[in-house]
């Protein structure tokens, strides 16, 4: 599934955004997930936190990116996305904070949508795959840092034009959940494939200032519009597990993408952690978001202002 480049078009009016809950349930707060969050995100206890005075910026923000034009405004109110699509399980816990203090944000909605195993996206699969499929083989060896391959041609594949009309009513591996008091969402998901033109990545929304009610998330403002990044030993070695070693796409590499703003994992790089020997027993993913919850980032036409990105 080939992308275009993203363009200021197209933008919502989240004032009136409204999410519907199927059967109409009431949403409760996280509970999966939600005994694991705090030791997962040991590992980052201090990265991004600033080292300056407490009157500048306490957290780095968490780089903007492109929505890409797959985006379907969130109708899945869950924590479990996977619909028994086939692939490695992944746990994905997210943590919202505002970059200038550091609080955790509370009641957050944050909307994640990836694309299978195989490269296609739920909602669009009369798409294809990376343009209907073929290419190179799965990725194989040892990832060395080095680009593999041309860069991919034109337009930042992946990325945006303006937003693709669903052609289909399909919704698997895309959800909404609401953080916790401590600023925790956690899904359950697939380790995404990928398509012709883009890095393996999970796109993110969170939307902050609406109101929760037993039909949904009403109202409020998308802070933050980002992407989520898998480093190369991950992807080579789910390469080589089956339905992703099916997967004949022409791959981009992480070096190579020309999303990822290359900047670790204030750019959207996932900490991961799964058994080296044996990923398609599971992986674990967590990473911070920093973010500027007064502003508004519905995409990169609307980057973080030069004050919020202060330290």
């Amino acid at each position: 599934m080939t992308e275009t480049p993203e363009g200021p078009v197209n933008k919502r009016d989240l004032t009136r955004r409204k999410v519907v809950v199927t059967g109409g349930a009431a949403i409760a707060a996280v509970g999966v997930g939600g005994g694991l969050a705090v030791n997962a995100f040991a590992d980052e206890a201090t990265s991004g936190v600033s080292s300056s005075s407490s009157s500048e910026t306490c957290y780095t923000l968490t780089s903007e990116t492109t929505e890409g034009p797959y985006y379907i405004d969130a109708d899945k109110i869950r924590q479990d996305v996977t619909e028994d699509e086939e692939g490695i399980p992944l746990t994905l816990t997210l943590k919202v904070i505002d970059a200038d203090t550091c609080k955790p944000l509370r009641n957050a909605a944050v909307d994640i949508w990836h694309c299978s195993a195989l490269g296609v996206y739920s909602g669009y699969e009369s798409s294809g795959n990376g343009g209907g499929g073929g290419g190179n083989p799965p990725p194989t060896g040892v990832p060395t840092g080095t680009p593999t391959g041309a860069p991919p041609s034109g337009g930042p594949g992946g990325g945006g034009g303006g937003h693709a009309e669903p052609t289909d009513d399909e919704r698997y591996l895309r959800g909404t959940w609401r953080t916790d008091k401590r600023g925790y969402v956690t899904f359950r998901t697939v380790f995404p494939g990928w398509y012709q033109g883009r890095c393996v990545h999970i796109h993110v929304k969170v939307h902050v200032d609406g109101t929760w009610t037993d039909a949904g998330y009403e109202g409020g403002h998308t802070c933050h519009t980002g992407q989520l990044f898998f480093d190369e030993k991950s992807v080579l070695a789910s390469a080589a597990v089956a339905p992703y070693s099916t997967n004949t796409s022409t791959r981009t590499t992480l070096d190579e993408d020309t999303i990822y703003p290359d900047n670790g994992h204030a750019g959207g790089l996932l900490y991961l952690k799964y058994n080296k020997r044996h990923i398609a027993k599971g992986v674990r993913a967590h990473l911070t978001l920093g973010v500027a919850p007064d502003e508004t980032h519905d995409s990169t036409d609307t980057p973080p202002s030069a004050s919020a990105s202060a330290g």
